[in-house]
């Protein structure tokens, strides 16, 4: 007998992390830490710098959004919508990017951008009772989200029978 649940594999998966420049400047967090206790004892700041440092940029991780598409979803941070009120999406890098970011960024839409990360995807959304009409998110690979969303949205038409 075959297994009938739905494959909830993820098809695209990706975590929003700050850039380099982002982890370079929290990672000064651990020796200002050390100098703080050093007074008490240089060992125990040393160790405390250690575990602060660790604990900051553990947590710039952790925080860090995902954007991800499994089965017929689409998950951007907190939020998630059905492929089938996905539309056709729009990649962007660049000069383009930075105008979909920017002075073209609909005021209505729901939105996940992240400094840094230089690719959009904007998704019109299909859906006549949802208040966003598009979702604007940052990504690295716009072009694989988008063929990612693409074949969920053929997945929410033609589900695995």
């Amino acid at each position: 007998m075959q297994n009938a649940a739905p494959d909830t594999r993820p098809i695209y998966r990706e975590r929003l992390a700050p850039s380099l420049w982002v982890f370079l400047a929290a990672a000064v967090g651990g020796p200002m830490i050390a100098l703080t206790f050093t007074p008490l004892n240089s060992t125990l700041a040393l160790i405390l710098g250690a575990l602060g440092t660790a604990a900051i940029l553990g947590l710039l991780i952790l925080l860090s959004p995902q954007v991800r598409v499994e089965g017929r979803m689409l998950y951007a941070g907190r939020a998630r919508i059905d492929a089938q009120w996905l539309g056709e999406p729009e990649a962007f890098t660049g000069e383009d990017a930075r105008a979909a970011r920017g002075p073209k960024l609909p005021a209505r839409g729901w939105h996940l951008i992240r400094g840094g990360i230089n690719g959009v995807l904007v998704v019109p959304i299909t859906d006549p009772d949802d208040p966003a009409p598009s979702w604007t998110i940052s990504t690295r690979t716009p072009d694989r989200l988008a063929a990612a969303i693409r074949l969920a949205r053929e997945n929410a038409v033609t589900p695995a029978s």
